[in-house]
């Protein structure tokens, strides 16, 4: 863990932000490239994304926020420092998604095919995200007793309240190493030209699936649960989202038969 990339006393530069800002460039770069070898105009390609990834960080905020409302309320203060939070990933792809509804006619383009161009880079600039995470301290593992445990130890993540000097599951590797693998997988499927809507499908429900299971090893209760408390927040978004992806790849499969 090294939350502070650099510090000069009067300037820090957070770990977080520096693996944010790379992976949001990644994912831009290879889904340009990507859009200019399916014959779609790449610059018009990352404009749509960068919306997308404006959408998406105030989704993952706002989610943050409602998960979490009691802890807000008491301590407001808590507001100004989610600026240098990612927040929760689903809440930012459920508002880009929102988001993509209106800005695919102001573009003007293909649907399926967009999307099918981009989530293979989503899944890339997330892993890189995770690594981010994994630096600052944040989305921490419940307690672990295997070889690859991790033990936090800096003092500065303490006002996140990530358990210091305790052994616990290293959920954003987890998530990095997931999500790379996600990538080569979509990247894979893409190249062997599917029908439009067949990446996206099969991002939707890979990736509710793999973050379904991954939220079993996290360990911070303040991320919102349902039901009870038998799921988190974001085990019950992923449930909807292999609903959907299945559900999409067959009504592709129906209209390829027809």
């Amino acid at each position: 863990m090294h939350p502070i990339l650099i510090d000069l006393g009067f300037f820090q530069l957070p770990s977080y932000g520096v693996l944010l800002v790379s992976g949001v460039a990644l994912a831009l770069v290879t889904a340009r490239l990507r859009a200019d070898r399916a014959g779609m105009d790449g610059s018009l390609v990352v404009r749509f994304g960068l919306w997308l990834v404006i959408w998406a960080l105030l989704g993952a905020k706002l989610l943050l926020i409602a998960v979490d409302l009691p802890r807000f309320i008491a301590n407001p203060v808590e507001l100004v420092r989610i600026a240098r939070a990612g927040g929760v990933f689903l809440g930012g792809f459920i508002a880009a998604i929102a988001a993509a509804v209106v800005l695919l006619r102001l573009y003007e383009l293909p649907a399926l095919k967009t999307f099918d161009v981009l989530v293979p880079s989503l899944a890339l600039g997330h892993g890189v995200g995770r690594i981010g995470c994994l630096m600052a301290g944040c989305c921490w593992g419940g307690r672990c007793y295997l070889p690859w445990a991790i033990t936090y130890t800096d003092p500065i993540v303490q006002r996140l309240g990530t358990p210091l000097h305790t052994s616990v599951h290293p959920f954003p590797a987890y998530a990095a190493l997931f999500n790379f693998g996600l990538y080569l997988f979509l990247a894979g499927v893409y190249r062997r030209t599917p029908a439009p809507g067949r990446v996206f499908a099969s991002y939707l429900a890979l990736y509710g699936v793999g973050r379904f299971l991954l939220e079993w090893t996290r360990g911070d209760a303040a991320r919102g649960f349902v039901l009870g408390g038998a799921l988190s927040t974001s085990q019950a978004i992923s449930l909807l989202l292999i609903v959907v992806g299945v559900a999409l790849h067959l009504w592709i499969r129906r209209r390829a038969a027809k």
